[in-house]
């Protein structure tokens, strides 16, 4: 069985070797003749899975070792009878540390401040119970979430908030198309100091609008982990912004660690074998996330290296481990 994989996949040789020839490659760069005689294609966020890069391989099996989806045409798969599994919920805590961490950088007051949460699945509703287990007042608006004991609200009333967190996936079709979400008229509508944070997919924001808002009226503060047209960002937006980060949010060893092992188990299932237990040891410190620390990376990558400074940044991350963060009360 012959596997291809992108070589940004936390631990690939040590789950998947196991299981057949391996081959390792950019993630960016996969293409359609580097999978011709594969038999299982393994990605991240950055390699778009669709009938192009598929239509003439002897793919049985994709992963995406990631949460979202929207690099993948899932209705095709399934057209075409080619099994699919990804990690939903792997990088949440990940992803909570990196907003608590950014809304302390900015100095909001999390207890004192109205806080509004988009999208309530595993991430957005890690954050949101941790928020209100801290004594927060907070809603989140997710509308396919039905009977849930979870605060929710129509949108419209999410948009008054003080603090608002975005961790939708990206759709462009069904009821509710995510989007430019945050087009120019809802951007025009936040009010001034509204703290507007993405941490889900970068095209829910109208970034160009976001852009037009902060140079006209720089009364927003905005963090962005997520972008329109990764890895070519707006430079000059990221200017504009008061945190600035290359999709990094859920880049915890735990998180990426849990993404492969979720795959590879279900890579076993597929394949009617049972999964090893693969021992394997995270580098780092465990200590509090420091947001700064990327930001700061960022900022000194990008205007030199553009594109490939952003990519770079992630290829190369820093070992990251999750820390307990205090909240209030509560510690996360």
């Amino acid at each position: 069985m012959r596997i291809v994989a992108d070589e940004n996949i936390a631990f690939a040789r040590e789950f998947f070797a196991p299981l057949g020839e391996l081959v390792l490659l950019p993630g960016r760069l996969i293409a359609a003749a580097d999978i011709a005689a594969a038999d299982v294609l393994l990605v991240r966020s950055v390699t778009p899975v669709n009938a192009a890069l598929l239509a003439d391989s002897r793919v049985r099996f994709v992963g995406s070792c990631t949460i979202g989806t929207d690099h993948v045409d899932t209705a095709w798969l399934d057209a075409h009878s080619i099994a699919f599994a990804h990690a939903p919920g792997c990088n949440a805590r990940a992803v909570v540390e990196y907003v608590l961490s950014s809304l302390l950088a900015l100095g909001v007051d999390m207890l004192a401040s109205r806080i509004g949460v988009v999208g309530c699945g595993n991430v957005g509703g890690q954050l949101l119970r941790c928020l209100q287990q801290a004594g927060a007042q907070v809603v989140g608006c997710d509308p396919f979430l039905k009977d849930t004991a979870l605060p929710l609200v129509p949108f419209e009333q999410v948009l008054t908030r003080e603090v608002i967190c975005l961790h939708t996936p990206l759709t462009r079709s069904g009821p509710h198309p995510t989007f430019h979400l945050f087009d120019e008229a809802v951007i025009a509508s936040l009010s001034p100091g509204t703290v507007l944070l993405n941490a889900g997919r970068g095209a829910v924001i109208d970034n160009a609008a976001l852009l037009r808002r902060l140079q006209q009226r720089s009364d927003l503060r905005v963090v962005l982990d997520v972008w329109e047209n990764e890895p070519a960002i707006d430079g000059g937006l990221l200017d504009q912004v008061a945190i600035g980060t290359p999709h990094i949010a859920g880049y915890s060893a735990e998180g990426k660690l849990r993404g492969t092992r979720m795959v590879y188990e279900a890579l076993c299932r597929f394949l009617g074998v049972d999964p090893a237990d693969v021992a394997v040891g995270l580098a780092g410190i465990v200590e509090p996330y420091d947001v700064g620390v990327d930001d700061a990376a960022l900022r000194q990558a990008y205007p030199a290296s553009g594109a490939q400074g952003f990519d770079r940044l992630r290829r190369d991350y820093r070992a990251r481990r999750e820390c307990p963060v205090p909240v209030g009360r509560v510690t996360l």
